[in-house]
């Protein structure tokens, strides 16, 4: 253990939290679901570019598994902290309209791939999923399956809304296909959920979740959020000590970004009524602490595991996958976007749809997919995102691992980088030795500006200052 600071907390084995550290590095940064990252794609990408990446899934007679994520953006009420592309609405006859041109979208994309793919992932994602009635999510699965085959053993998931999903709900997305779970809960304090305009109860969120159990589902994660408004340290620990008592396998600790000018349902939050730096790190430090404590195991960046948990395998075994859903067990997916502002990955290459029903619409109704941006990555992108990839998932990059697959002298090559990483080191944050290059204990809460050593388009102050900060 470094210790140039007296305020260290070991938690686990594999993770040290260092104030300090923490408190100095506090910088924008991505977050790395992709590299290079969404901000990067370009519209001289579109409908054709995308067309020929699916067309050229054939090409040597060895098609990847596919990956489906589906965004359903409609929600009936707005939180005020979300910074999701969505759509408060109560009327369904624009979900059942929304339907109509998803499956225009996958009869043309279905088009180009080969009869009936093969599908190993599915995830629908939102806004809230779950806004969905009974005969809506029915129908979309239907969709589905009459375009796409669902391998038995696929990981099939949904984010779900305990407000909008009784447990007929559950007990139907079980029947469905769905194996995984995903609930929001946010913090379970009332006076924070006020703040934030998401009243939510205790007893709604884990009868969601002791249905889900019941159906069948193999995996149950709940997400939560740190810097949201009235938020103390008290509380907050009370909040982490209900999930903690609900058991579920994976959490999800998200940093609250304060964007008002980018997100405007966040204009509606006081700021005044935000944590100050030193209580989020506080806030932080101590989730860490109790989540650790309870037996989870910090897989990376926002997420905490059980030690069974298929994220926690596969990231012992070296397995781990990073992409737009966040850690995946499956590498190997070529990834298809559906609906508005879908974020997909086929190859070499990234797409995103267009950000508006009136545009997505338009596009399908003339046959054209629903293209607005994305972007064909270079070699240079590629040997990047290997060593960024490898340092999210496993905290450790083989640069004999990646000359051999990127043909390149990686010392040369990341010259200037491994100078950078010099104050790293001199830290305690990583070790280079021999053929390794290692995120220690102390570093693994700092992966994000360690990654960003690596990061070519961020050169200047300017282009980190668009992305939220680490803590």
């Amino acid at each position: 253990m470094n210790q140039h600071s007296g305020q260290l907390i070991a938690t686990q084995h594999d993770l040290v939290v260092d104030a300090d550290l923490l408190r100095r590095f506090d910088r924008p940064g991505p977050r790395y679901t992709s590299y290079p990252t969404a901000d990067r794609f370009v519209e001289a990408f579109g409908p054709d570019q995308y067309r020929l990446f699916l067309e050229r899934r054939h090409v040597g007679g060895i098609l990847r598994p596919l990956s489906l994520y589906v965004h359903l953006p409609f929600c009936n009420t707005i939180c005020y902290y979300c910074g999701c592309n969505k759509i408060i609405t109560k009327d369904h006859g624009r979900s059942s309209k929304y339907l109509r041109y998803l499956r225009k979208e996958m009869e043309l994309v279905s088009s180009l791939l080969a009869p009936r793919e093969h599908v190993t992932q599915l995830h629908w994602g939102g806004g809230t999923p779950t806004f969905l009635n009974h005969g809506e999510l029915t129908e979309l699965m239907e969709i589905t399956r009459e375009h796409f085959t669902l391998e038995a053993d696929g990981e099939y998931s949904i984010e779900v809304d305990p407000r909008s999903a009784g447990p007929e709900t559950i007990e139907l997305l079980g029947g469905l296909g769905f194996n995984r779970i995903s609930v929001g809960a946010q913090d379970f304090d009332p006076e924070v959920q006020r703040a934030v305009n998401r009243i939510q109860s205790v007893d709604q969120t884990r009868q969601v979740i002791d249905t889900a159990r019941s159906c069948g589902f193999v995996s149950v994660n709940m997400d939560l959020i740190y810097g949201l408004p009235r938020q103390n340290l008290e509380h907050f620990r009370k909040s982490l000590d209900i999930v903690i008592d609900i058991s579920p396998d994976r959490i999800a600790l998200y940093n609250y970004a304060h964007l008002p000018t980018v997100f405007k349902p966040q204009r509606r939050i006081i700021e005044a009524e935000l944590p100050k730096p030193e209580e989020r790190i506080g806030l932080l430090t101590n989730a860490i602490h109790q989540l650790t404590e309870a037996g989870y195991v910090y897989i990376g960046m926002d997420h905490f595991a059980k030690p069974d948990d298929e994220l926690a395998l596969a990231q012992r075994r070296g397995h781990l996958h990073r992409n737009f859903q966040g850690y995946s067990t499956r590498a190997e997916c070529d990834l298809i976007g559906l609906g508005i502002t879908a974020i997909g990955s086929v190859g070499p290459s990234y797409i995103q749809n267009v950000r508006t029903l009136d545009e997505y619409y338009d596009s399908l109704d003339r046959g054209v997919l629903p293209v607005m941006r994305g972007y064909a990555a270079s070699s240079d992108d590629l040997v990047r995102r290997a060593v960024i990839q490898a340092l999210m998932c496993n905290f450790a990059v083989s640069q004999r691992a990646v000359e051999i697959a990127h043909l390149i002298d990686f010392r040369r090559y990341f010259e200037a980088e491994l100078e950078q990483l010099a104050e790293y080191r001199e830290l305690g944050l990583v070790d280079i030795e021999d053929d390794w290059i290692t995120v220690t204990a102390p570093g693994r809460l700092l992966v994000r500006p360690i990654c960003m050593v690596f990061d070519k388009y961020l050169r200047t102050a300017e282009q980190r200052a668009r992305y939220s900060k680490v803590i």
